[in-house]
């Protein structure tokens, strides 16, 4: 849900962040860069500021949670004028959110069967479950612990039912319902499964209800996923997405593993469960499993090798340029580089060994010269944006003398100039008189006071660049050309995941570095603002603006109320004569 007024800035957005102490002022954040901005936001942005109803379908990209990721998706936007005022409000659902899953389980043998799943001494043979802190009950006692709040949960469970009046019967009926289908689901097919032959680490189930099932429960003591579902990024790219997501772990770009041998490497891997009921369609919850990484890279290998199909163990050939057998993963993985990359471009699994360590990183950490490649072959989109809600530590500065820099002192002809009397610098310069004049005993004990004390993050604007697929998804082939010696890659998308699938010969020689592509947040000062002044915005304002009135009470401000437009001019006319010490001849010049 969202609000905005007749600038087109938010007062309302899930985005906007909470006032920061640091922030010398409010954030002032427009519509468009709360979310990423298409042309379809624009025109439902301009819609709501002529105070216009609507409710429109459209596919636009979202990014993701952890704001790794983009997604194109669908979106319904559904907006009206709030009735006496100048703002409009929005509402955007996804299409799998149109409908819901609404239990009613009032069987209270099936209700207590249920919540024995919950209790901790089932979670060695039905896995760990994890509760979603939401608000089931008014006594209900929230903890940041979830095991401490899945036993508040428990004993305030043991003293009411889900019908009670204190008690939100919503979301305890389809927490029970959920709770149930995930323990049938543990005891049907989990438990008959020896996952280490699969080359898995764990399986999961995470429901719109509010339910985590993590099996088997020593896998959970890893899992570090948010606790409630919707907060967590595998679940909302699971529904925006089709087919299987692969998500490595994080890994910036300082990341230095001390010891990977003692740190398994798990590759998540997560799909919605697809429902229609009477013709609705719906995504009642997510399931998944999380990759043993070493166990799927010697899988991953044999898949990409050229075994024939009628004998897959059967003996191969090593390949070389002039013979005309496929590419192997296996048994040429000293000349040939094979690579899953997922669709922000961060490496997912390598058939080199010593690239398992870099598991998770952007791919041009790993390999800046096929990344280019791939960038510049159309299989990657980038989209830039700015984040102008961030806090950063403050810009060291060589001069640290207590006079002002930069003051600009204007000659006559500047004081006469009307374009310069309006311009900012004008009134910058006003202000600073003003406070060296009348202020200037209680900035000195503020300097004094100011040295004492560290130095405070402050507002600043971060650039964040994030890659995503292109519409291709046709097989490419290609010569990246470094000179005395090209460099040949194959990349084909595979269906129904988020991956990438490259065959690149390994590096050579050194002229086929290239510059790397940035994907990590970094310090910005925002868009070219003679970009912004050519294709402004759309906006109204206020109809009517209030800069002073005499009904103001102004006894919280001292002689405040005593200012007015006509003595500050004058008196800023006085102060400049005064500063630039102008004789009679001088004035002529000027003049």
């Amino acid at each position: 849900m969202f609000a905005i007024d007749l600038n087109g800035y938010v007062l309302l957005h899930p985005n906007l962040k909470p006032q920061v102490i640091n922030f010398q002022e409010p954030v002032t954040l427009d519509f468009l860069d709360a979310e990423l901005e298409d042309e379809n936001k624009e025109e439902i942005r301009r819609r709501m500021i002529d105070g216009l109803e609507g409710h429109q379908y459209i596919r636009t990209l979202v990014k993701s949670l952890d704001e790794r990721y983009i997604d194109e998706t669908e979106r319904t936007y559904t907006y009206a004028p709030i009735h006496s005022t100048n703002y409009s409000l929005g509402l955007v659902l996804p299409l799998y959110s149109s409908y819901y899953l609404r239990a009613n389980l009032s069987d209270q043998i099936l209700q207590v069967q249920y919540f024995e799943s919950l209790m901790p001494n089932t979670f060695e043979s039905e896995g760990r479950v994890f509760l979603a802190p939401r608000q089931y009950c008014q006594d209900l006692e929230q903890s940041e612990n979830n095991t401490e709040f899945l036993l508040n949960f428990i004993s305030l469970m043991e003293k009411v039912t889900p019908d009670s009046k204190q008690c939100d019967s919503f979301l305890l009926h389809n927490l029970i319902l959920d709770t149930g289908i995930t323990r049938d689901l543990a005891d049907r097919v989990w438990k008959d499964k020896d996952l280490l032959t699969y080359g898995l680490l764990a399986v999961f189930a995470a429901t719109d209800g509010g339910i985590t099932r993590v099996f088997p429960n020593k896998a959970a003591d890893d899992w570090m996923e948010d606790m409630e579902p919707h907060n967590s990024t595998f679940y909302r790219r699971s529904l925006d997405n089709k087919g299987y997501i692969f998500r490595a772990p994080y890994r910036d770009p300082g990341y230095r593993p001390s010891d990977l041998e003692n740190n398994t490497v798990g590759i998540l891997v997560s799909t919605a469960v697809d429902l229609e009921i009477d013709g609705r369609k719906l995504k009642p919850a997510v399931v998944g499993v999380k990759l043993d990484l070493e166990a799927w890279v010697e899988k991953f290998k044999i898949l990409a090798s050229n075994h024939s199909e009628g004998n897959p163990q059967g003996p191969r050939k090593q390949c070389s340029p002039s013979s005309s057998c496929e590419m192997d993963c296996d048994i040429n993985s000293e000349d040939l580089l094979c690579v899953l990359i997922d669709d922000g471009g961060f490496l997912v699994m390598s058939n080199q060994q010593d690239h398992w360590a870099q598991v998770g990183k952007f791919f041009s950490e790993v390999d800046p010269n096929l990344m280019s490649a791939l960038y510049n072959s159309s299989f990657f989109t980038r989209k830039e944006s700015y984040d102008y809600q961030s806090l950063c530590a403050p810009k060291t500065e060589s001069n640290k003398g207590a006079a002002p820099r930069g003051i600009f002192v204007p000659t006559i002809a500047d004081m006469l100039n009307l374009a310069w009397l309006s311009s900012a610098a004008a009134w910058s310069l006003l202000q600073h008189l003003f406070v060296s004049l009348m202020y200037t005993s209680w900035m000195q004990a503020e300097d004094i006071m100011a040295e004492n004390m560290e130095h405070r993050e402050a507002s600043c604007i971060m650039k964040q660049t994030q890659y995503y697929f292109n519409s291709l998804n046709a097989t490419y082939s290609a010569v990246i050309d470094c000179g005395p010696c090209s460099r040949y890659f194959h990349a084909q998308r595979l269906s129904n995941t988020n991956l990438l699938f490259v065959v690149a010969e390994t590096m050579i020689c050194s002229q086929c570095d290239s510059m790397k592509l940035d994907q990590a947040e970094m310090r910005s000062e925002g868009p070219e603002q003679c970009e912004l002044v050519e294709m402004p915005r759309y906006r109204k304002g206020p109809h009517v603006c209030f800069d002073y009135n005499t009904m103001e009470d102004t006894s919280d401000c001292g002689r405040g109320s005593m200012f007015r437009p006509s003595w500050l001019l004058l008196a800023f006319l006085q102060l400049l004569l005064l500063l630039g010490g102008c004789t009679s001849s001088s004035v002529g010049r000027g003049l």
